[in-house]
């Protein structure tokens, strides 16, 4: 049974699933759009959402938050001086996730995450 289950699994152990979510959280900050399949498209939004309200609060306290999740330089400039920053009046919602079809050699559902403009 799945009473109280708040994560998927994706098929990988803890560790791989961590490095997972945060290279692409890192993928989808400095490109704004990524392709990967559904489930993992809804696991990073959920993932990011979080990641981006806490740097709407930009502090010392919300760098070190964040640099614990997403342990790259550059992604982090981004986040901070560019994407942050226009979600600042926005309360939830920085991410929306698109339905794109099937992949054609394992027909998983895929989809393209971004951020909302």
């Amino acid at each position: 049974m799945r009473h109280r289950v708040l994560k998927r699994k994706l098929n990988v152990d803890t560790s791989h699933r961590k490095a997972l979510l945060s290279n692409l959280a890192i993928s989808m900050i400095i490109n704004r759009k990524i392709n990967t399949t559904f489930p993992k498209a809804k696991e990073l939004q959920k993932y990011l959402e979080k990641v981006v309200t806490i740097a709407k609060e930009d502090n010392l306290q919300a760098r070190r938050e964040v640099i614990k999740v997403i342990p790259n330089k550059e992604a982090i400039r981004l986040l901070f001086e560019e994407i942050s920053p226009q979600f600042k009046e926005r309360n939830g919602g920085y991410t929306r996730v698109i339905r794109a079809g099937f992949r054609k050699g394992d027909s998983s559902p895929m989809a393209i995450i971004e951020f909302v403009k």
